[in-house]
């Protein structure tokens, strides 16, 4: 409950919303009075770590649900998204500010989102959701390394991706980058010949065009690369 209200800052989250994220399909008897009683015990613990108070009440009662009353920053994951975002605005122009960034949000993670949390639907498509902006601040974290000039960094790392995370083209095509930046250039289209095979056996598909691309340029050992 507290994670369904900590991710919905400045927003009433209804009775109803709560009630379907706690018990779904499978709701008690009285629903509203367990739902008080689940507020009452979070106030209470949140109490005793000493946040909020009858002073200051941090879990606020609306006329038709409950609201968090915290900043934005003190929420994990509004922080890793707002460093991330920054970081991906400055891969381009500047890589240097962007890797730190970038390693400032990744650094934030301890394991899979929204652990230990409900596992209600909403926390779960939360959960995929901040997942998938994990793996996007990965790639934009070496999108600036490959910026400055780091291929033969990057190189095992984005391996190990690859093989994790097959379907991220994104992975592919920097792989492919940064192979060829250090002279190997057979490897790099072959990275592109597992994927595209990847892709049509496991989900009917071919390469995006940037991929395409992508391989042509360097069978054309195009100096832009």
């Amino acid at each position: 409950m507290l994670t369904m209200l900590a991710l919905n800052i400045g927003q009433v989250v209804t009775f109803d919303e709560l009630i379907d994220e706690l018990w779904g399909e499978a709701p008690l008897k009285n629903t509203r009075n367990a739902l008080q009683a689940n507020v009452k015990r979070v106030r209470r613990s949140l109490a005793e770590l000493g946040l909020g108070g009858p002073d200051h009440e941090l879990i606020r009662t609306v006329d038709n649900g409950y609201t968090l009353n915290i900043p934005a920053d003190a929420v994990d994951a509004y922080r890793f998204l707002n460093t991330a975002g920054k970081g991906a605005g400055l891969v381009v122009d500047r890589p240097h500010e962007a890797t730190d960034l970038l390693r400032e949000a990744l650094g934030m993670w301890r394991g899979p989102a929204l652990l230990d949390t409900s596992d209600g639907p909403w926390c779960r498509a939360v959960a995929l959701r901040l997942d998938e902006q994990r793996k996007t601040a990965r790639e934009d974290l070496i999108a600036a390394q490959l910026q400055l000039g780091e291929a033969g960094t990057v190189v095992a790392e984005l391996k190990q991706l690859l093989a994790q995370y097959p379907e991220r083209e994104r992975f592919s095509e920097q792989l492919m980058i940064a192979l060829y930046r250090c002279g190997r250039q057979s490897e790099a289209v072959d990275v592109f010949h597992r994927t595209r095979k990847w892709l049509d056996q496991e989900l009917g598909l071919k390469p995006n065009s940037r991929l395409h691309h992508l391989y042509q340029a360097i069978l054309m050992q195009d100096p832009s690369l």
